[in-house]
């Protein structure tokens, strides 16, 4: 039945017609053993005799046969060949029939399956005709899937085309047609109407769009150039109408002039357009402002000017109003009165206030309101109040002039010299007149200062239109300060102090100038520091420490010249410390100078009631270093008299001396200082003479019991010390 099935499976559609009968004698062929292939080897059919045999063939034969596996067992058995191939022969004819029987019984069946296989195939033909006809209905499907792909891309980007032409041509005709609104506004409306500034906007952009076609040839602006021009023509007049009559309007008396041109940078467009379509007229304007400006600025600072010199002081100082110069010096009959108090000349008071910073950018003077309440101001007052007046308006007017005018750099500063010019070189003559006549130094390092803080005020606002003029200023007031500080040197250096009137130990009145006048500079200069100040003021001090040394040496006694020095140093210390910082150099020099002086008068003044103990002490110590008191060792009547002297008189000593000095001196602090130092000297020495007495050598002295206690004398002395 396995060898019937496999058979079967190689059926071919050619028996489908032929019936039973055909099958089976069919199925009978298909069944007939296959004897070539199941005979054994015979060794006959070898040409053994052939010249063309090879023994090696042969052995390929019986190896192949050799290896079968019924070979194999019959072998093994030893059972004749030839009987064993009639019982496999009929074993095969056995089998042969049970398949044919096997086969014939499913014969019905096997029809069945024949018909239905030829049915499937009917079906499967059919099915392969409609796919085939699917197939080519894709196929045109396909291509015109294509077809219109390709129109879609043709069709897209002909509209894209299209936009791109509808675009630049609705620009072009947007740009070149000019709507009756247009024409209407630019010829009726008022120029300060918002709807005109719209309108000139979009007329600035068709005069650009008209002026671009042209270069390109374009036909269409022709069209429209004629309005245009026309509409430009107008604008042009209407807008120079309005700008002029502004400008014309600032010539009016009284006018605030800031207000009109706070309209005109509203309306700063204007210029824009006629600068961009009327050079000519936008010229006209500039040039007309300009001199408008100009003439307004020098007419106003010079009326300004002219009124503050009416409420000036009336003293100021001249010549002879120096440093070195004494109170009693008598005048010619033909020159001019003095000032009532030199000092006023070298003193600072109030003055340095204007440079606060709420008083240097406080309103300005209004002249007419000083002289109506009858005030008078230093000539630093009006010198700030005019030029922070010119700061004001010129810090406001460089920035119109960039703003409307639309300029930068050199451009905007010529542009603004055009305009102040005049009124800057207005300024520059009025300052060469009064520094080539004035004396009073601070007053001029005063001015510099405000020309130092304003112009750290234009920088600070970023506008350098002032700058040439702060520095034309300070080379003028620069060199008459100096001038005016030499004379002053000069002055001290050429004084006679036999000429200054009565000697008097109190502080020297021309000290007390230098004083003032140095703390003012000192004070004045801290925030802009200027070595050239410095230097100046160094030989100041030079000289007036030279002139108090010629003073001092008027003095017959070595104490009077002491009590002048130190008075005059202690002066000069104090005023320095209530302006300047205390290390500066003008402080330390001083505070060294009266130290020493100081201390050589203590010295003076214990020397007259304890000279002798201090002389004894100072020459103990030194032979102690030397090894030599022994040569003392016979001055026991001198050690005798002053320890017994120092007991005896040491109290009335120290109250007398502390009289003296209080007396002596115009500083109670200092007297006071001085007393403290002199007692403190004094308890050294004693202390001093202790430990003298204290050596081997005189140890032995029976006076040595009347010494007084040192802590004793310390508590004695400070009953003495004066509190102030």
């Amino acid at each position: 039945m396995v060898e019937g099935a496999v058979t079967v499976a190689v059926f071919d559609v050619n028996i489908a017609g032929n019936g039973t009968a055909n099958v089976m004698s069919y199925l009978q062929d298909e069944m007939q053993p296959d004897t070539d292939a199941m005979a054994p080897l015979n060794l006959g059919d070898l040409d053994l005799t052939t010249n063309e045999f090879i023994l090696d063939e042969v052995d390929i034969y019986i190896q192949a046969n050799l290896e079968d596996d019924l070979v194999k067992e019959a072998l093994k058995t030893g059972v004749d060949l030839r009987h064993y191939s009639k019982q496999v022969e009929g074993e095969l004819q056995r089998i042969e029939q049970a398949s044919i029987k096997d086969y014939i019984k499913e014969s019905q069946n096997i029809a069945s399956l024949h018909n239905q296989i030829t049915a499937c195939d009917s079906i499967l033909e059919r099915m392969e005709g409609m796919l085939s006809g699917f197939q080519s209905d894709l196929s045109s499907i396909s291509s015109e899937i294509q077809t219109l792909q390709q129109q879609s891309v043709s069709m897209n980007v002909r509209l894209k085309n299209r936009q791109a032409v509808r675009s630049h041509l609705s620009q072009l005709v947007d740009e070149l047609v000019v709507p009756g609104a247009m024409i209407q506004v630019i010829v009726d409306s008022p120029v300060t109407e918002q709807e005109f500034l719209d309108q000139l906007h979009e007329l600035n952009n068709k005069i650009n769009f008209a002026k671009e076609l042209s270069f390109r040839e374009t036909l269409a602006c022709s069209d429209v150039q004629d309005i245009v021009d026309r509409l430009k023509i107008k604008a042009v007049t209407k807008i120079r109408e309005f700008i002029l009559q502004k400008i014309y309007s600032f010539r009016k008396p009284m006018t605030n002039y800031q207000i009109p041109q706070n309209t005109l940078l509203k309306y700063r467009f204007f210029y824009e357009f006629l600068l961009a379509n009327e050079r000519t007229v936008a010229k006209e304007i500039r040039d007309e402002y300009v001199d408008t400006m100009s003439k307004i600025y020098y007419s106003y600072f010079k009326s300004y000017s002219g009124r503050l010199l009416k409420v000036q002081y009336e003293e100021v100082a001249d010549k002879d109003d120096l440093m070195g110069v004494e109170d009693t010096a008598k005048k010619g009959f033909f020159s001019k009165p003095s000032l009532k108090s030199r000092n006023t000349i070298f003193t600072l008071g109030q003055r340095g206030a204007v440079l606060s910073p709420a008083e240097l950018e406080g309103p300005i003077l209004i002249p007419h309101t000083a002289q109506r309440g009858d005030c008078r101001y230093p000539y630093e007052t009006l010198f700030r109040s005019q030029h922070y007046a010119l700061l004001d308006n010129g810090c406001r007017e460089f920035l119109f002039l960039s703003d409307f005018f639309m300029v930068a750099g050199n451009s905007v500063l010529d542009l603004f010299n055009s305009v102040m010019g005049k009124t800057l070189s207005l300024f520059l003559k009025s300052m060469s007149t009064y520094v080539s006549d004035c004396y009073d130094s601070i007053a001029v390092f005063l001015c510099i200062h405000i020309i130092l803080r304003f112009r750290a005020i234009t920088t600070k606002r970023a506008i350098p239109a002032l700058d040439k003029y702060w520095k034309a200023v300070l080379e003028l007031l620069w060199p008459r300060f100096e001038l005016i500080l030499q004379m002053n040197i000069q002055s001290i250096r050429n004084t006679d102090p036999q000429k200054l009137g009565v000697l008097d130990t109190r502080p020297h009145y021309i000290t007390r100038r230098y004083a003032e006048f140095s703390s003012a500079i000192v004070s004045i200069n801290q925030t802009f520091t200027s070595e050239r100040t410095h230097t100046l003021l160094g030989q100041l001090q030079v000289e007036v420490e030279n002139f108090v040394l010629k003073m001092a040496a008027e003095f017959p006694s070595r104490r009077d010249q002491l009590i002048f020095l130190i008075n005059n140093y202690d002066m000069m210390l104090n005023v320095l410390k209530e302006r300047a910082a205390d290390d500066s150099k003008e402080v330390e020099g001083f505070q060294q100078l009266l130290q020493a002086r100081s201390q050589e008068f203590i010295e003076e003044i214990l020397s007259s009631p304890f000279g002798g103990m201090i002389a004894f002490v100072k020459a103990s110590e030194a032979l102690i270093e030397k090894g030599q008191l022994d040569r003392l060792k016979n001055d026991e009547a001198r050690i005798t008299q002053l320890i017994r002297g120092f007991s005896s008189t040491w109290k009335q000593s120290v109250e007398a001396l502390s009289q003296d000095v209080m007396r002596s001196f115009t500083n109670f602090k200092n007297g006071t200082g001085i007393i403290q130092g002199a007692l403190t000297q004094l308890i050294q020495y004693y202390h001093g003479f202790h430990k003298v007495l204290s050596q081997p050598t005189f140890r032995s002295l029976a006076v040595r019991s009347e010494l007084i206690n040192l802590h004793h004398l310390m508590v004695e002395v400070k009953k003495h010390k004066p509190n102030f």
